[in-house]
């Protein structure tokens, strides 16, 4: 059976992020993709399009939308970049807009819910919200990539990324050799 994954953009830098996740999961995964109103100038102001996938858009102001039902059955939504706006939406069930409406479903279906975090520092209120997050259900993993892989340019760091994404969504990839251990 195809998995069903929902893809939300949100208003912070780093639309690369949600480019690559589309890039690799679009061709073996029904995706749908909600953009909001400023991750898509965000995501201009950074040259990155997220036109051409083969994939089912939704504006964010449709609250009507399919995947905002719990009765509509999906696998997991990855908010990627999740700004600190919608994380603190998220946190507190504040359900405006597709986005957060959806992650809302997910938290209360018990449906995988990742927050894909692209702020620094934190204020406390960002780390109350995270934590608020994860109390409710949602996996947190902040765009900090790893460096054992030895990444030679910034799409090994993006990758790194969207690979431990796809790993807790539960969907095989080859981004990233694996750490296999270190021998001192």
């Amino acid at each position: 059976m195809t998995k069903e994954i929902v893809v939300g953009v949100t208003g912070a830098s780093g639309a690369v992020y949600a480019r690559r996740l589309l890039e690799v999961i679009c061709n073996d995964v029904k995706v749908h993709i909600i953009v909001s109103d400023v991750a898509a100038q965000i995501a201009l102001h950074e040259s990155v399009s997220f036109e051409g996938f083969s994939a089912t858009y939704h504006e964010n102001d449709k609250l009507f939308a399919s995947i905002a039902s719990g009765s509509h059955k999906f696998d997991g939504m990855v908010i990627i970049p999740c700004s600190s706006k919608t994380l603190a939406a998220v946190a507190n069930g504040y359900t405006d807009n597709l986005i957060t409406r959806t992650a809302d479903v997910c938290l209360k279906e018990h449906r995988k819910c990742i927050l894909v975090t692209r702020e620094m520092p934190l204020s406390r209120i960002h780390l109350k919200n995270m934590l608020a997050a994860e109390e409710a259900g949602a996996t947190i993993m902040p765009a900090s990539p790893g460096f054992y892989h030895k990444p030679k340019k910034i799409d090994d760091l993006v990758d790194m990324v969207v690979a431990r994404v796809l790993d807790h969504l539960e969907i095989e990839h080859n981004l990233i050799q694996r750490w296999s251990g270190y021998d001192a």
